[in-house]
């Protein structure tokens, strides 16, 4: 039962919720009350008193509008509304008193702090404190922590808000942070000084609000003035997190989290935060073609009539890679097709049916996690699959859910109800299932990449019709989703699509082992294993090099945009095989991006729908009982899933330290 209430802000009468805080009601009213330590998806702390506004009527002191609820505050005389003041002179002397207390330790770096300029402790400090200080005594300082090789620690700056201590506790689920001592000696520290273990940590780097935590790769580089900013999507898992990209000329200097309610909130994975470098390295910049064993340097048009003469008159087949955007896929597809060929999109091997988008996206939006009370994850380690989602997954685990585990057994940062490691157990819960309120079903790639996938998608279909509950299909690949929306598949699965192909087109598909006998066209952009087995190599640009359209894993079409230029003779995806087709002699009919969309949204009118769940019906694949046999996991090393993870030295220094971590046992244990 909502328990709405009238209170007066600043003159203002607004009607709120109760429960709400005196901090949410005055944002509804518009009015700006400036914080450190609250934030909307932490737990409250109340403890850097910048928030305090004056309660009319109440205590003769100010009031922190974080810890206080609207449900809290005594009615004006005969029954009047409650009336709160953000401005007055009460509030502005707190306020300048809070400011000068944090100022106090506080050392005088602003010229050298990384933090400079999107600092909310000097824009506070301009707009709510003094121009002076009273204080004379020596300043006090503290040793930096070591918390890896993502997070730049300088601790003299901290002014104990407890933010990052509540992420990596309430989000990222570990608990090595913590705050110790007490009055002036009080300062956060990691337990026994521990790095963090965890792939969501770069996110309080994001929440300091001062430059006590800051990218430790990002530091010393570049301003926050001199860098161009894109908005545009991730595509290092399917989630599609909506990210920034800031370039400093043809550079990508750091990626930062965008607020999406419906995807990733606003955190995203160490993956997306630091995989910049490897945009750097390892770059395909030249075509180039095989002579006697050997890749030599070529133009545009040789290369090209080399991989046209290759194709015509032969058996073509087509793999689409993990970072593939739909425009790419389409056009790459009408190529091989209209050539007699076959293209295969799913190259985990995963037995996904096309054509039945219920079966191979699910019909549950990310956004229905947050209100589950039932939670099967079967063949999935979303802590290592989708990161973001398993903070999500935890959230609810807090408030209450329960967890179910079917599958590898594994750490999720959360506890788990596990049923037991694959086929058998899933049999058990299906005969065992009654409807229930808020069931969300997620099924993994494990569960789908061995021959039965289609019987396993069928029993967890069944699973979820017997719940009344939803179903999501977690995906590990950006372009999946899309790829199976084009109908980019080949009956038969990857197997039979290069049975007796004499000629494979690979579009950046590194994954994957290709026999030797067939000629290989490799169209990416780094020089990983795809390109070292191609015959042809045309280097294309890479995700924040080009505009493109990716659709997530509940099967949101989302825009990434361009943020920078493609390295050397490199070009966009599409153009490559735009240019390819006038050498075959089939020209595609489209000269211009918007021109493709105009063709492709004719063919696909759902991949308008920019940003949108779309509604996919229900169809049921048919249940059978499963064989015995359990479901393993599809990522072995989370931080070397794709050519530009395993270009990057940052991903290897991380693999490496999970690696350490897993080997050496402390004298205790």
């Amino acid at each position: 039962m909502s328990d709405i209430r009238k209170i007066i802000i600043d003159d203002t009468e607004i009607e709120v919720e109760g429960a709400m805080t005196l901090i949410q009601a005055c944002e509804q009213a518009g009015v700006e009350v400036p914080r450190f330590c609250y934030h909307e998806r932490l737990s409250i702390a109340g403890n850097c008193r910048m928030c305090l506004v004056e309660v009319v009527g109440g205590p003769p002191k100010p009031a922190a509008s974080c810890a206080m609820q609207v449900r809290d505050l005594r009615p004006g005389p005969e029954g009047a509304p409650p009336v709160v003041k953000t401005n007055s002179p009460m509030v502005k002397k707190a306020r300048e008193g809070v400011m000068e207390f944090l100022l106090i330790n506080h050392p005088l770096d602003c010229p050298i702090c990384d933090q400079g300029g999107e600092c909310d402790l000097q824009d506070q400090a301009m707009a709510y404190g003094v121009d002076f200080s009273r204080y004379r005594e020596p300043k006090r300082a503290t040793d930096d922590l070591n918390l890896g090789p993502l997070v730049e620690t300088h601790m003299t700056r901290c002014i104990s808000c407890t933010r990052c201590v509540r992420f990596t506790t309430e989000v990222a689920g570990i608990t090595q942070m913590g705050q110790t001592g007490r009055g002036e000696d009080s300062e956060i520290t990691s337990y026994l000084g521990e790095t963090l273990d965890s792939n969501m940590q770069g996110n309080i780097i994001d929440l300091c609000p001062v430059g006590a935590l800051v990218s430790k790769p990002y530091a010393f580089t570049a301003r926050p003035w001199e860098l161009t900013k894109t908005e545009t999507i991730d595509v290092m898992d399917a989630l599609g997190s909506n990210i920034r990209v800031d370039t400093k000329g043809r550079e990508v200097m750091r990626i930062l989290p965008r607020n999406h309610d419906g995807v990733n909130e606003e955190w995203i994975s160490d993956k997306t935060r630091f995989v910049w470098d490897g945009l750097r390295r390892q770059r395909l910049d030249t075509p180039y073609i095989r002579e006697n064993g050997k890749l030599r340097k070529a133009g545009w048009g040789e290369a090209l009539s080399v991989a046209a003469a290759a194709m015509k008159g032969k058996k073509v087949a087509a793999l689409v890679g993990d970072l593939a955007p739909v425009e790419a896929i389409f056009a790459l597809k009408q190529i091989v097709e209209g050539l007699g060929g076959k293209i295969e999109a799913r190259t985990d091997g995963a037995v996904l049916p096309a054509g039945n988008r219920s079966a191979y996206v699910g019909t549950a939006a990310i956004e229905d996690i947050d209100a589950a009370k039932e939670i099967y994850l079967i063949g999935t380690n979303p802590r290592l699959e989708s990161p973001v989602l398993n903070a999500r997954i935890r959230k609810v685990w807090s408030k209450g859910a329960n967890v179910h585990l079917v599958g590898a057994e594994a750490d999720l940062s959360y506890p788990v109800t596990y049923e037991g490691p694959g086929r058998i157990p899933l049999n058990r819960l299906v005969q065992q299932a009654k409807p229930t309120e808020g069931a969300v079903v997620i099924v993994g790639q494990g569960a789908l990449t061995e021959g039965d996938g289609a019987a396993v998608l069928g029993q967890v279909m069944a699973l979820t019709e017997k719940l009344g509950g939803k179903m999501l299909v977690l995906h590990t690949a950006a372009s999946r989703v899309g790829a199976m929306d084009l109908g980019a598949v080949t009956e038969g699965g990857m197997a039979q699509a290069l049975n007796g192909a004499e000629v494979v087109y690979n579009l950046g598909a590194d994954e994957v082992e290709i026999a030797a006998g067939a000629f290989v066209i490799y169209q990416g952009s780094h020089g990983d294993r795809g390109a070292h087995r191609a015959d042809v190599i045309l280097p294309g640009a890479a995700y924040t090099e080009e505009n493109g359209l990716f659709v997530n894993t509940e099967g949101r079409p989302q825009l990434a945009m361009r943020a920078g230029f493609a390295p050397g003779e490199a070009k966009e995806n599409w153009a490559i095989l735009r240019a390819l087709s006038a050498e075959l002699g089939a020209v595609l009919p489209y000269d211009s991006l918007a021109q493709l969309r105009q063709v492709l949204i004719g063919e696909v009118p759902h991949l308008a729908q920019i940003d949108t769940v779309i509604d996919n019906g229900w169809a049921p694949l048919e249940a059978v009982e499963l064989k015995k046999g359990g479901f393993g996991s599809v990522v072995s090393d989370y931080y070397l899933t794709n050519p530009i993870a395993r270009a990057s030295e940052l991903m290897a220094e991380l693999s490496a330290g999970v690696k350490a971590r897993g080997e050496t046992k402390v004298a205790a244990e």
